[in-house]
């Protein structure tokens, strides 16, 4: 198979939907952390707003400009981070890191939708972009609980 055919096969219409649907891109009004985020690759950028209570993501806003893997993955966690620990969110950052960069599993539930993100591990200059969201929450879950992810 050629590099095109498998760039082809990469953006399946599942990633393309995901990308197209991403949920909470409005940013919050009085966040208590906000993280920008950049792929300096390929210049893709995610800014996270988060609000917490009582150790829960109880808000969350991005402003995604990436490119579709990027948008893909910014989606699968807008849909499911709200009543997220950030012990959660940091094992997703670690666990989506380590299915890109060396094979491992798929991040766990609640983020285990991240698994259509598999056959970019092979396109090393993509994975930056697909790790923002995740990234940037984790900086801003930390500005909120400097114990988190520690």
């Amino acid at each position: 198979m050629s590099n095109d055919q498998d760039l082809i096969k990469l953006y399946s219409g599942r990633i393309l939907a995901l990308a197209a649907d991403i949920p909470l891109t409005d940013r919050l009004q009085n966040p208590q952390a906000s993280v920008k985020e950049r792929a300096p690759l390929c210049g893709s950028t995610v800014t996270v707003d988060v609000n917490m209570d009582k150790g829960l993501i109880t808000g969350f806003g991005q402003d995604v400009k990436a490119c579709a893997l990027g948008q893909a993955a910014a989606s699968v966690v807008a849909s499911n981070i709200i009543g997220c620990t950030p012990a959660q969110i940091c094992k997703a950052r670690d666990q989506l890191s380590a299915m890109l960069r060396n094979g491992g599993p798929v991040p766990d539930a609640p983020f285990d939708a991240l698994e259509v993100l598999e056959p970019a591990r092979s396109y090393k200059n993509r994975h930056a972009s697909i790790l923002l969201s995740l990234e940037a929450t984790v900086k801003a879950i930390g500005m909120v609980d400097e114990t988190a992810c520690a």
